[in-house]
């Protein structure tokens, strides 16, 4: 069984994105990169107002382990920051998929190079 919601879509560098709500969706890291990780310490995120591309880097994940870059599942104007991650990173780990969202993304461009829930769920597995 998943532990991936089935709502979501998934990118090969383990970000999330949800469906756009008034085309806003919310990214985050799927549990299976915060079990990578670790203990998340430190999270750098785009700016409100930022513009992300699809596929790259636009922000920086610090555990107790290493240094991660952060990439953007979509592209997109970035709407919202997560400031409850930036005082407390620990929420990656303990709620990926709820509170330990990372930004919101006014999503321009389609997400064809997303998976589904069972298409990372594969992916994963090897």
């Amino acid at each position: 069984m998943s532990i991936n919601p089935e709502q979501l879509r998934y990118s090969k560098e383990h970000e999330w994105v949800s469906a756009a709500a008034d085309g806003v969706s919310a990214v985050g890291i799927t549990s299976h990169a915060a079990d990578a990780l670790g203990d998340v310490v430190f999270v750098q995120l785009p700016e409100a107002g930022a513009t992300v591309t699809a596929g790259e880097t636009c922000g920086e994940l610090e555990s107790t382990k290493s240094v991660s870059d952060l990439y953007s599942p979509v592209s997109g104007e970035v709407t919202e920051v997560n400031q409850d991650v930036v005082d407390d990173p620990a929420l990656v780990n303990s709620a990926p998929f709820e509170g330990g969202w990372l930004f919101k993304v006014r999503v321009s461009g389609d997400d064809a190079e997303l998976l589904s829930a069972a298409e990372y769920d594969a992916f994963i597995a090897g």
